[in-house]
């Protein structure tokens, strides 16, 4: 599913116009981008828990030409399916 098909579901279920959930989406990205930045995690009851990782700078070798690179260090966005969700999922 696209953000504009994401945006367009909720607006129907909520009964909202699609401007407006557009707005609450891209103000929970912001949320995300802000805190994860920070190294703080977002838990939201029901759903999950995103959460930064960082992850080290390591040595790859480009398996075509066998030249080895360094690979700097980076903070990934990770995410844990919260135990209510799976439950429902399953």
């Amino acid at each position: 599913m696209d953000n504009k098909k994401l945006v367009e579901t909720v607006a129907t279920n909520m009964g909202r116009t699609p401007q407006d959930i557009s707005k609450l989406v891209e103000a929970f990205a912001d949320v995300l981008r802000t805190r994860c930045g920070e190294m703080d995690s977002v838990i939201v009851p029901g759903f999950g828990t995103f959460e930064p990782k960082k992850r080290n700078e390591r040595v790859m070798q480009n398996p075509q030409t066998g030249k080895r690179m360094l690979v700097p260090p980076k903070i990934v966005l990770g995410f844990k399916v919260s135990n209510v969700l799976k439950a429902k999922l399953k």
